[in-house]
């Protein structure tokens, strides 16, 4: 066996392999906070998925 050779590379994570992409980085992804909200639109209340960023910063007034 060579010193380079991984033999334990098509077994899953959960069998003590190291899956089928070894030495693979990902690259992170940074998605929006989303939150299903309650607000006023021309007079109804409706429900809008917004941002947490969005909420915060006072552009959607919540309705209790």
């Amino acid at each position: 066996m060579a010193g380079n050779v991984v033999t334990r590379k098509g077994q899953p994570k959960k069998k003590g392999g190291v899956g089928q992409h070894i030495g693979v980085t990902t690259k992170r992804v940074f998605r929006p906070n989303i939150i299903t909200v309650k607000t006023m639109i021309g007079g109804t209340p409706t429900t809008v998925k917004v941002c947490a960023r969005c909420l915060r910063a006072g552009k959607i007034q919540k309705v209790i």
